[in-house]
């Protein structure tokens, strides 16, 4: 790869700019002096630093972020902050992008890249890859409304909904649950309880796939995932 495409690639600005550091000297591969934005790095052999400082090149990024509510799930909007609003400067510059999406007003887990493969694969009908949530509902939720869900539930706009698994973690007045769906429609858990006459109040994606969100993460915070939970996410169905 072009060390000016390299550098710039890591943050350290536009190609224009990326050329004029390396005029100044600070840029070495394998302890020599580069100044030509055209040469050539074998990034897998060779070792490259600016001011003395190891670059770090990796080609894709993948953020677990336990996101907040009045947050939305962009890469930019005018009126209100987005999740990449949250992310350091040293993670914005890969360009990451939210995979599928939360409501402003629904917390937990989301998942942040720039590998479009992956997802495509996530959000693909096709690859019908669970979302479990954890809910709040104003209203009993009986065992019938399980059965009802199992069956898939018809939408206000009259489409039925795929089987969801429904569990229900306390029932009365105001209810808890966990369900878990392989589809993403807008609004669809909400639209779902609306569905059997109850209302969602709190709503937090807690895993995708077979990967639970890190819970020692706090509203708002994210991290790098590790290279397992990667895979994890990439098998699941």
């Amino acid at each position: 790869m072009r060390i000016d495409k390299m550098l710039s690639n890591v943050g350290y600005g536009t190609r224009k700019e990326v050329k004029k550091l390396l005029k100044t000297g600070v840029v070495h591969v394998d302890g020599e002096t580069v100044k030509d934005g055209k040469f050539h790095v074998k990034l897998d052999e060779q070792s490259v630093t600016v001011h003395g400082e190891q670059v770090e090149y990796k080609e894709y990024i993948y953020l677990m972020l336990n996101k907040p509510k009045g947050v939305i799930s962009a890469t930019e909007d005018n009126q209100h902050e987005t999740v990449i609003d949250l992310l350091a400067f040293e993670h914005t510059v890969f360009n990451p992008f939210p995979v599928g999406r939360l409501d402003k007003d629904t917390e937990g887990f989301l998942i942040l890249t720039n590998d479009g493969k992956l997802s495509h694969e996530l959000m693909s009908p096709k690859k019908h890859v669970d979302k479990t949530y954890e809910a709040t509902i104003k209203g009993e939720v009986t065992e019938e409304d399980v059965e009802k869900f199992k069956e898939g539930v018809e939408l206000d706009d009259g489409y039925v909904t795929k089987p969801g698994h429904l569990v229900i973690l306390e029932s009365g007045p105001i209810s808890r649950i966990q369900l878990t769906i392989t589809e993403g429609k807008f609004h669809q858990v909400k639209r779902m309880f609306l569905a059997v006459d109850k209302k969602v109040l709190e709503l937090k994606r807690i895993s995708i796939g077979q990967l639970e969100l890190d819970p020692s993460l706090r509203l708002g915070e994210y991290r790098e995932m590790t290279e397992e939970e990667i895979e994890i996410v990439r098998n699941s169905k």
